[in-house]
């Protein structure tokens, strides 16, 4: 018999579902394994007080400034219709400890449970509801407040107060609209600090923040799509300019699945540009869980009677020489060989780039049984890394057979009972299921194990708030005084002439309304937008903008060219000392990079001087070459004095 090769074995299930990495995939891979997604877009308000208190919004702390802890434990309740929540069993599963710091200056007795909420926060319904319209949902004749199960920790309580807005609307892409499911009002919850072993640290600052979310249908049929749909979303929240910007202010949660799979939720994604490599690994990852579903039924032949066999090992008596395991200390740990009946080849199957179907379940391990990493190694390791006389060790003790794969792992005695379980019920779930899963994303756009996704009936009401009623008349004073919708920005900002590569600068900035100050001023709008968009963007990354930096002070820049009567051009070689010194006053901006006030004839004063130096160095002639050189001479002189173009023309005329 042919000797099993892990490494092969990988390389030959990733050619068997036919993976293709994100640069090189086509409309036509997509459309075979049925992509589809959507999204949950999370936008802050930009709101003074929280939303159900009236504690001061958008202030974070440092980890180490707070001024008091609070521990709490999370504990399964059974519902009214008798049952437990799963992902309530699972967090119950991993006994965690949760710590809350808390801070005087941003929390009180509501955040963590003891006071009642206030009535909603009614800047922050107002602020919602533009944006509803803004959507084109269907705006809700009352406004229920319900609770949403919050199991993780991350919110005290464990539950998040939350309201639907609008439904039923659209966005408008460039080839195709995407539909909206709902629009809603909701309270953020807490930064997360640390999760490790069996505590979890939170801090309390952001909990409370009014924020929106934005629900998507499943109608991105491409990675790209999805990205799109996501940036149309946030530049259409920015565009009302009554939301936060920054980091962590906007997050989204991104849907897959892919034809027989099943929704995956990748959680608080920070950056839009991280979407298409994600949801590209996620579907090929349900993908690839599929072709391990029909490898199983034929290597498996009892399923339902399936169970795993463990056995308590000790490496240094059967004197184990894996690296990893050599490094570890097992002296507060326990160590255990499983043997998984018909597994051969399942562990080292692909499942995402440089991961396999083992890390499904070194993942639920760390967050199951809370057994941080690593925590495990496998008969069928993917690096090499494995030593033929361990494993015929570990086979001949389980009394393995020759289909069969093994794991062993360790960790610490509390935590070993709920480990087995762990890995028997991934392994189980393998044969016909993929589980549905909130899953943490990476930059490198593979993604972990987070938890079991919430269920369908985690609302009901809170009995706490009354109802909202919305009267017409105050939706429609709303209506009015609303943005321009994003897909005419598009528009206008290809009527301007401005370049393409320039929007997702301007439309995440809502750059537009400044662009048509500065314009009014008689500034070319097309100059203004490559203005932002290029110079700007790349001065930006150059320098450090001081915290009292606002757009507005471009505008006053531009008026401040204009009633000085120079040209606008001068506005490039201002800007860097502007973003660096914004309360500087312009003349000593001006002074500052050297700029004199010329007329057009001290411009041009040394021209014939510059045209007989060129000729006495140059044996070249040519009257074109003789222009550019002297413009090079008299750029930094004639920038803001007057148009370049015009100073090309009279250079021209003054060499005929």
């Amino acid at each position: 018999m042919q000797k099993f090769n892990p490494v092969k074995n990988y390389q030959a299930t990733r050619k068997t579902i036919a993976y293709v990495s994100r640069k090189e995939a086509t409309l036509n891979d997509y459309k075979r394994i049925g992509f589809m997604s959507g999204l949950e877009v999370h936008q802050q308000l930009k709101t003074a007080k929280k939303l159900f208190c009236r504690c001061p919004a958008g202030i974070l702390h440092d980890n180490d400034d707070y001024n008091a802890e609070i521990i709490r434990h999370m504990r399964p309740t059974l519902s009214e219709l008798g049952e437990y929540d799963g992902t309530a069993l699972m967090e119950f599963k991993t006994r965690k400890e949760i710590i809350y710091r808390l801070n005087n200056q941003t929390t009180c007795t509501y955040d963590i449970d003891d006071t009642p909420p206030f009535i909603i926060n009614k800047e922050a319904l107002e602020y919602a509801l533009e944006i509803s319209l803004l959507s084109n949902l269907n705006i809700v004749g009352e406004v229920h407040i319900t609770r949403k199960q919050y199991l993780d920790g991350s919110i005290p309580a464990g539950f998040q107060r939350t309201a639907i807005l609008g439904v039923e609307g659209h966005i408008q892409l460039k080839n195709k609209k995407v539909r909206l499911i709902q629009l809603s009002i909701e309270e953020d919850s807490c930064r997360e600090i640390s999760d490790i072993g069996h505590t979890r640290v939170y801090k309390t600052d952001r909990l409370g923040i009014p924020l929106i979310e934005t629900v998507t249908y499943p109608d991105c049929e491409t990675p790209d799509e999805l990205r799109e749909a996501a940036e149309y979303i946030r530049f259409l929240n920015r565009s009302t300019g009554k939301v936060r910007t920054g980091m962590g202010a906007g997050r989204e949660d991104v849907n897959v699945s892919c034809k027989g799979g099943t929704r995956i939720e990748i959680k608080g994604v920070a950056h839009n540009k991280w979407i298409p490599e994600l949801s590209h690994n996620e579907a090929f990852r349900q993908w690839a869980l599929l072709n391990v579903q029909k490898l199983l039924k034929v290597q498996v032949k009892n399923q339902e009677k399936w169970k795993i066999k463990s056995k308590k090992i000790d490496p240094a008596e059967l004197m184990l020489k894996n690296k990893l395991m050599a490094a570890i200390d097992f002296s507060d740990k326990e160590v255990y060989a499983v043997n998984l009946e018909g597994f051969q080849g399942i562990l080292s199957h692909f499942t995402q780039p440089k991961q396999c179907f083992a890390n499904e379940i070194a993942d639920r391990l760390k967050v199951v049984a809370c057994i941080e990493k690593p925590n495990m190694i496998h008969s069928e390791e993917i690096d090499g890394s494995n030593i033929k006389a361990d494993l015929d060790k570990i086979k001949e003790l389980l009394n393995a057979g020759e289909n069969d794969a093994q794991i062993v792992f360790w960790g610490p005695k509390e935590d070993i009972p709920t480990a087995l379980e762990t890995i028997e019920e991934r392994c189980i779930m393998a044969f016909d299921t993929i589980p549905q899963e909130t899953r943490k994303s990476f930059k490198d756009g593979t993604t972990i194990f987070e938890r079991v996704l919430p269920g369908a009936d985690r609302m009901y009401p809170d009995t706490d708030s009354a109802p909202i009623p919305l009267a017409n008349d105050y939706i429609e004073s709303l209506n009015k005084n609303l943005p321009v919708e994003i897909f005419k920005r598009y528009e206008q900002l290809r009527k301007w002439g401005i370049p393409s590569d320039t929007d997702n600068y301007i439309l995440k900035n809502n750059l537009i309304p400044v662009i048509e100050q500065i314009e009014k001023l008689k500034v070319p709008a097309k100059f203004v937008g490559t203005f932002f968009g290029h110079t700007l963007k790349n001065i930006e990354g150059k320098r450090k903008k001081h915290e009292d930096f606002a757009y507005n002070r471009i505008v006053k820049m531009f008026e401040f060219i204009q009633e000085n009567k120079l040209h606008y051009a001068i506005s490039k070689m201002m800007l860097p000392v502007l973003l660096e010194h914004p309360n500087m006053d312009f003349f000593s901006i001006l002074t500052s990079i050297n700029f004199k006030k010329r007329s057009i004839e001290e411009i041009l004063a040394p021209v014939n001087y510059l045209n007989e130096k060129f000729r006495e160095t140059n044996s070249q002639t040519n009257k074109e070459k003789v222009v550019d050189w002297i413009m090079g001479q008299l750029h930094k002189q004639a920038t803001g004095n007057l148009e370049l173009s015009e100073l090309k023309t009279k250079i021209e005329k003054a060499i005929k």
